[in-house]
């Protein structure tokens, strides 16, 4: 039960930063960007909210026990993938970083969701190419 509970909670956590809908147990749905949340209530703190009537507001705090479903249309960046992919290319020189959203291929190149963000040279090529074929097969 515990690998369980923490899959729900890595999934929830792939899920910060990226817009989703939130239904609570009365029906009303508000949008927002997930900023965090608790994982003993289930109370999610959302930004940039767009609610039921049009409103905009800048933070939302939802209380667990309210919340009816939690809707994500965005496929989450799996960074973890990536660094898989990258590792085949460049054994045992890939670190991924999960809480900083970032791989650090050769102590050098820096690679995140939007690509190659730090490093330059053939190798830095190389890690650009294996990126682009990762999202192309992820569309």
């Amino acid at each position: 039960m515990a690998v369980a509970s923490r899959r729900f909670f890595e999934e929830l956590g792939h899920l910060i930063n990226r817009v989703i809908q939130v239904e609570d147990v009365k029906g009303r749905v508000v949008e927002g960007k997930l900023l965090g949340f608790d994982t003993n209530t289930l109370s999610l703190c959302l930004g940039d909210v767009k609610g039921e009537r049009g409103e905009s507001l800048h933070r939302v705090f939802i209380y667990g026990p309210t919340i009816s479903r939690i809707l994500a249309s965005e496929r989450p960046f799996n960074l973890e993938a990536l660094a898989e992919r990258l590792e085949r290319v460049f054994p045992n020189m890939v670190r991924l970083f999960p809480e900083a959203g970032v791989i650090v291929v050769m102590d050098k190149i820096r690679v995140d969701e939007t690509g190659v963000v730090e490093g330059t040279g053939p190798a830095a090529e190389r890690v650009r190419r294996v990126y682009e074929e990762f999202i192309r097969e992820m569309k």
